[in-house]
């Protein structure tokens, strides 16, 4: 139970990474807020009395601002924020990348960051602690592993950590960051909306995964849980500015790292699943 009494919010904790999340924070204790945008995905927590649900688009700062503040008026308190939301982008390269697309996964991905940092920080101040977690990627530490908007908004994420972390110190707040690397989601389908296609997707990556780095099992999402939980634990408080790498050893090894992300794609192709 080592979030035992702590309340903590999840975003984008409907599927995937952040759904892992969600349920191992409640497992530890936690009182916990899922905010997400994928209304249907409310439907699993209905019955878990220490996990609700908050309809949440992180890419609207008034939407968190609510968020934040409904967390407050309910608990008077907040201990943990995960930022993780987070969705596909364009696949498009610096050649062809258009304004628009841009800026919706900026939004998405930096900015929601950013400003869930803004709001939960001086709610956390009161208390002279809390710890936030930044979901980054493998993408963000080096090229050839995700389309050019995610892996610079990703890098984005890293630094932003960092600087946050020194910003926030001397109020006691923490602030880390987590790289997952070929963790079975969704989110490497574009535009798949079916659990059909989501367990296509999923079934695809866990196929691959094992080659994907030297160690030779499929990344999921309750194991990339456990990153989180250190991070947002007490057992972490001398632990900020920090980017925790958990990709089964991917970006140790560069042969590995230079085949992974055709690998994806073409086990995806093969299912008919496109980016």
């Amino acid at each position: 139970m080592k979030l035992q009494g702590k309340v903590a919010i999840v975003t984008g904790g409907a599927s995937g990474i952040g759904r892992g999340i969600a349920a191992r924070f409640a497992e530890e204790g936690a009182q916990v807020v899922v905010a997400d945008r994928d209304v249907e995905g409310r439907r699993d927590w209905a019955s878990g009395t220490s996990i609700r649900f908050i309809r949440c688009d992180v890419t609207q700062e008034d939407q968190i601002a609510a968020l934040i503040a409904s967390v407050d008026d309910e608990f008077g308190r907040l201990d943990v924020l995960v930022n993780n939301a987070g969705a596909p982008t364009s696949p498009a390269g610096v050649r062809d990348v258009e304004a628009a697309d841009w800026d919706a996964g900026m939004a998405l991905h930096l900015r929601a960051h950013v400003l869930g940092m803004k709001y939960a920080t001086p709610v956390m101040e009161r208390a002279r602690s809390g710890s936030i977690v930044n979901t980054a990627s493998i993408a963000g530490l080096q090229s050839g592993l995700g389309p050019l908007i995610y892996s610079v908004a990703k890098a984005a994420v890293i630094h932003l950590t960092k600087q946050a972390a020194v910003d926030l110190a001397p109020s006691g707040v923490r602030v880390n960051s987590v790289c997952p690397g070929w963790i079975a989601t969704p989110i490497f389908g574009r535009g798949a909306r079916s659990e059909e296609d989501q367990e296509t997707i999923i079934a695809a990556v866990s196929s691959v995964a094992p080659r994907l780095q030297p160690l030779a099992i499929s990344g999921i999402p309750s194991e990339l849980a456990a990153a989180y939980l250190f991070l947002a634990s007490d057992e972490s408080r001398f632990v900020t500015g920090a980017n925790m790498l958990v990709d089964g050893g991917l970006l140790a090894s560069p042969a590995h790292a230079g085949a992974a992300l055709p690998t994806v794609l073409s086990a995806l192709a093969s299912r008919g699943v496109g980016r």
